[in-house]
């Protein structure tokens, strides 16, 4: 019998009808690889309460007991500097679950210690999950995994959670734990702190409060001077409030004097100064860090190479819509042929049982040519999506945050803010959800703002359609091209906003890499699922509403040809048609994509395909285009109005003054931007 099972109490029941766990870590740890392994398919995803980050939920079963897995943020502690933070935060004190699995990387043990011992000192059932013991092991370092269950007073077990070892280890003892609360001792500071602590506890203990969480941990709080914790008390409790106060200002006062240095300082140095003295016992190096390089390190020289990192960045980027544009066109003309088949044979078929020739052209021309023609470029957008996560998983995408950090300081902000900007090749929604992790209000809301100029995976089929059409040899090459106009203007805006609106110094980045890893090919492929799914899921709701409104608009009134310039949509189109023309493409079917572009900007491509829906979409778009009026096409595409969501999302985050000011300033640019194109370019191809 393990020492660890200790800690099960043999006289009583271990059995649950039911359990919610959380998942907390540093990020980079493996935590998502242990969310996956522990709940597999049975995941869904949703927005915390009140907010819109992103909340991971799963479940499995095991024994008769159902266990609720509750993924948090990846956050460093629990002092709430960032909404990450104050998500984890509010769950534990609020909700509290029944456990708390710790993730910790057993490469990097000692960082990772502080937020376990923060959990132990909310009095959290805690497990901790020593994740990535077989790099650990590459790396000759030994864990003694049941002295550090001694000395923690909770269950350990090890994992290589990517691999899925010892999950099933986790599970067993997710299912059997059951804490004593007698053998959980709280990690002691030194006698002054302990006895400041234990006056603040006496209070606190007399007061109504609206969380479950230990006394201790909220004096400890105090002491560090956490506002917000404070404002929580002030707000549920009145009686001795006032004495409370005085002696948390006491302490605080106290102890400065004694250590000459801030208070939360102290405590996040007896913090590390307990840490250390339990790694000290516990973890073993065969080699120190002086004679063995890793291979991180020895990668790290090539890929944050202060004069190749920048390049081979952009270089990587290339080679990745290459790859996207090469390997998923030979796909996507398989689906075009496709709905070509299905489209002819279904309107032979409504025409062989004589079906009216409105409803014929609804399907043929409404939503298979709307819909359909945007769904072609599923393979592209998947595997894009594919290439994006496996170099998440790789450890390469912090690289770039850091690389670019030197460029990003130039134009007034932290190299953090790069990190939103690379999740906008995804989505600009959650990109704009994530600057909530950048703890400089101005860094936020400038990278809030340039974020809509990252092309999203919504403006691929418009550029994969007419790449495919205009730039055939060329395909990967200029759609790369216009991802990095996109970089390069936002670069351009941060830096004018920074001098025009925004005047403070630059926060500095700080920031963990986490070591190289193996990227899982099964991660890969389920968050690439993942994703692909949120678009074909748009493409079954926004898209098909927006091509049938169309096609309403293309088909009345009955007695013009469909599609005309005498239809509703025609009228609509000449409305902005002579503002377009000096950037190339002054016509009003291209007017009408604008305008429906900004539903969602694959409707763009659906409407070429609904008023083109009588004719070859690639045939009729040469007639209409060139490849410079394309091109400049493509880039008014890229910066022009944001989807509705988008707007949506920036609202939420900034208020409506900078959503009003996002909705006047990308058309302007975008009209500036395009029109200079295609003027400068017009004289060298006629």
């Amino acid at each position: 019998m393990m020492e660890k099972d200790k800690y099960i109490r043999k006289n009583q029941k271990t059995f649950h009808e039911s359990l919610t766990i959380a998942l907390a870590g540093n990020p980079n740890v493996g935590k998502t690889s242990v969310f996956n392994a522990l709940t597999g398919s049975h995941q869904h995803i949703g927005n915390w309460p009140g907010v819109t980050v992103e909340k991971k939920e799963g479940s499995f079963t095991l024994n008769g007991t159902e266990v609720k897995v509750v993924d948090l943020p990846g956050i460093y502690g629990l002092s709430a500097y960032s909404i990450d933070e104050r998500i984890a935060r509010d769950f534990l004190m609020f909700d509290k679950p029944d456990i708390v699995v710790a993730v910790v990387d057993s490469t990097n043990i000692e960082r990772n210690l502080y937020l376990v011992l923060e959990l132990l000192e909310m009095r959290q059932n805690v497990i901790l999950d020593l994740n990535l013991v077989d790099e650990a092991e590459k790396r000759e370092i030994i864990v003694n995994d049941e002295m550090l269950s001694s000395f923690l007073g909770v269950p350990v077990v090890r994992t290589v959670a990517i691999k899925k070892v010892g999950i099933e280890d986790l599970k067993k003892a997710i299912i059997n734990f059951t804490m004593d609360d007698k053998s959980t001792h709280p990690i002691k500071f030194s006698e002054d702190l302990e006895l400041h602590i234990s006056k603040i506890q006496n209070i606190l203990n007399k007061l109504e409060l609206p969380t479950k969480v230990s006394s201790r941990w909220l004096a400890i709080k105090l002491l560090e001077q956490d506002p917000d914790i404070m404002k929580t008390i002030e707000e549920n409790a009145k009686e001795s409030l006032k004495e409370l106060k005085q002696i948390v200002m006491g302490a605080i006062s106290a102890i400065e004097r004694k250590y000459n240095d801030d208070s939360s300082a102290v405590i996040t140095q007896a913090r590390y100064a307990i840490i250390h003295s339990i790694v000290r016992k516990v973890v073993k190096k065969r080699k120190t860090l002086e004679s063995r390089i890793s291979t991180t390190d020895k990668l790290d020289k090539i890929f944050t190479n202060r004069i190749f990192g920048i390049p081979i960045f952009f270089l990587m980027m290339w080679a990745v819509f290459q790859v996207t544009f090469s390997v998923g066109g030979y796909f996507a003309d398989l689906i075009d042929s496709l709905f070509g088949k299905i489209a002819e044979g279904l309107s032979s078929s409504l025409e062989s049982f004589h079906a009216p020739d409105l409803l014929i052209s609804l399907i043929s021309d409404g939503i298979i040519g709307g819909v359909g023609s945007v769904l072609v470029f599923l393979p592209n957008i998947f595997l894009l999506f594919l290439a994006i996560a496996l170099l998440e998983d790789s450890g390469y995408m912090a690289r770039a945050a850091f690389v670019m950090d030197r460029l990003m300081n130039a134009i007034g902000l932290s190299g953090k803010a790069f990190i939103p900007m690379i999740l906008g090749f995804g989505c600009n929604v959650p990109a704009i959800m994530a600057t909530r992790t950048i703890e400089s209000e101005k860094d936020r809301t400038v990278a809030a703002l340039v974020n809509p100029l990252m092309s999203c995976s919504a403006r691929l089929p418009i550029y994969t359609l007419f790449a495919t059409i205009f730039f055939s040899k060329k395909q990967g090459l200029v759609i790369f091209s216009i991802y990095v106009l996109g970089i390069i203007l936002a670069i351009i805006m941060a830096k004018l906003f920074n001098v025009l609106i925004f005047k403070t110094k630059v926060t500095p980045l700080i920031m963990e890499l986490p070591p190289y890893r193996l990227p899982s090919l099964k991660n890969a492929f389920g968050e690439a699922t993942r994703r692909s799914s949120i678009f074909l899921k748009k493409a079954g709701s926004i898209i098909f509403a927006g091509v049938l409104i169309l096609w309403i608009l293309a088909s009345f009134p009955t007695n013009v040809p469909y599609g005309s310039e005498q239809s509703w949509a025609g009228s609509l189109g000449k409305l902005i048609a002579p503002i377009l023309k000096t950037m190339g493409f002054g016509f009003w079917q291209a007017g009408v994509a604008l305008i429906f572009g900004t539903m969602a900007k694959e409707v763009v491509v659906g409407t070429f395909g609904t008023l083109y829906g009588g004719e070859n979409l690639a045939t009729a778009l040469k007639n209409a285009f060139t490849p410079l009026s394309a091109y400049s096409f493509m880039v008014f595409s890229l910066i022009y109005i944001p989807c509705i969501a988008t707007l949506g999302a920036i609202k939420r985050e900034l208020g409506w003054k900078w959503a009003i000011f996002t909705l006047v300033y990308l058309p302007l640019l975008a009209y500036i931007v395009s029109t200079t194109i295609y003027q400068l370019g017009n004289p060298f191809v006629r």
